[in-house]
């Protein structure tokens, strides 16, 4: 009882970190807006919520049950190339040229892996069971490849300036969010089955690798997303900026505010992409957190705080880490689908770790991980910082450098390198929260 008047009041000096913590990063997109422009305030307040959603699902792998995801791009790309094959129209030349081809050598990779499954159970010597799975192995793999790359040189053979692809299904494009987080959760689970019996470094390194491998296959299988020629033009789920500005209505409302339409009408799409984006974050981090706060969830905290005693409890701690893997994964699933909508293309280049892992690792720890409200708030703060740092940069630099002349070689390196600042930025940013908030500005609640 003695202790209870000097721990209350610590509780009502936490309780509004919380709200004053949003409404401080809401001040800060308010200033862009009012400094630079609103369309570019829009603009990063939807690319952190893309981040937040990103953060989110690598929170629950490593705030909930300790895993180091070190392949976040792969399942980033994964959520890219799902908005391609749902949202494009199909191209009928490439289907006529070599679908059938494709469709038959991936019908003969599934045939070879049952018949492969068969063969070991069937055989119970274990000579004669490997010899066997590896001729089934290798038969039904140039029997594949023997179907398979004609019919890929037949498909990028199509128009390859346009297309060179299959396309997609041309469905609306917000069902590829969907589409993206079953995709990224059925890479997880086959990546799951290898890499989650290793121990928390290799885990690490197998994420990376198969990540990697990931991100390569996109880069160079062209029959399926166009490889390193990019797919452009993906559909929207809000209005064309043209197609408002052609508007009588819409231009006479812009006239009313005194505003110019092509500016009005980028803002106006850009607060439809706003919304989408804040109702999908909103309902993951509703099922998040009820997650959190049921038996499962501290099920998950339990295995992360002590696996033996989990063990020792009778949970299957294996099983339950491949649960939260595939569950994280969906999540950074949707978030790259998002992403591509957003961008309107699909470029595998653009999937590499310092954006897609560095970063989102950042903003986990920033925020505090175990907490969704903290990586929520991460994922705001460090790509806000990541935009905004090469502008404050530029500034920065030119007012050390003011009294120099324009042609000066110091004021001329220094103003080329403030891109750099970014870097600087990330790593003080990184250190100062490890410094003096360690757990993160939102840290984990113990209940």
């Amino acid at each position: 009882m003695s202790d209870t008047p000097a721990r209350f009041p610590l509780r009502l000096a936490r309780a509004p970190r919380k709200p004053l913590l949003f409404a401080a990063m809401a001040a800060l997109i308010g200033l862009v807006g009012i400094g630079q422009s609103w369309s570019l305030a829009l603009t990063i307040m939807n690319l952190c919520l893309i981040s937040a959603i990103m953060t989110l699902g690598v929170n629950i792998q490593w705030g909930y049950a300790g895993l180091f995801n070190a392949g976040v791009m792969g399942f980033a790309a994964l959520g890219g190339l799902a908005g391609v094959l749902v949202s494009m129209p199909p191209v009928g030349a490439a289907w006529r040229a070599g679908g059938a081809g494709v469709v038959l050598a991936l019908a003969m990779g599934l045939v070879t892996i049952a018949a492969a499954m068969l063969v070991y159970r069937r055989l119970r010597r274990p000579a004669s069971r490997k010899l066997a799975v590896a001729l089934v192995v290798a038969a039904g793999y140039f029997a594949a490849r023997a179907l398979f790359e004609p019919a890929v040189r037949a498909i990028e053979g199509v128009d390859p300036s346009r297309t060179g692809y299959l396309g997609g299904f041309g469905l609306p494009v917000v069902l590829s969010w969907f589409a993206g987080g079953a995709l990224a959760a059925g890479a997880a689970w086959a990546a799951g089955k290898i890499s989650l019996g290793l121990r928390a470094d290799y885990l690490a390194i197998a994420t990376l690798g198969i990540s990697e491998i990931i991100v390569a296959f996109l880069k160079y299988e062209e029959w399926l997303a166009r490889g390193v020629k990019n797919v452009t033009g993906l559909p929207r789920p809000v209005p064309y900026e043209v197609d408002l500005q052609a508007a009588a209505r819409f231009r006479e409302w812009a006239e009313s505010l005194g505003a110019s339409p092509v500016e009005l009408s980028s803002i106006v799409v850009k607060l439809c992409y706003a919304g989408l984006f804040a109702l999908v974050l909103l309902v993951l981090m509703w099922l998040s957190e009820a997650a959190l706060r049921s038996p499962w969830g501290r099920m998950m905290r339990a295995i992360r705080d002590n696996e033996t005693a989990a063990e020792a409890m009778g949970k299957d701690v294996t099983a339950r880490h491949l649960q939260v893997f595939v569950l994280g994964s969906a999540v950074v699933g949707i978030a790259g689908a998002m992403l591509a909508t957003l961008d309107g293309q699909f470029t595998p280049t653009t999937y590499h770790p310092l954006r897609f892992t560095f970063l989102i690792w950042v903003m986990v720890i920033v925020g505090g991980s175990g907490n969704n409200w903290g990586a929520v708030l991460g994922g705001f703060m460090v790509w806000y910082a990541w935009v905004e740092a090469e502008p404050l940069g530029l500034w920065l630099m030119d007012l050390l450098t003011f009294p120099l002349g324009a042609d000066h070689p110091l004021r001329v390196h220094l103003m080329d390198s403030a891109a750099h600042m970014r870097l600087v930025v990330m790593g003080v940013v990184l250190l100062l929260v490890l410094r003096f908030a360690p757990q993160g500005l939102i840290p984990e609640e113990r209940r």
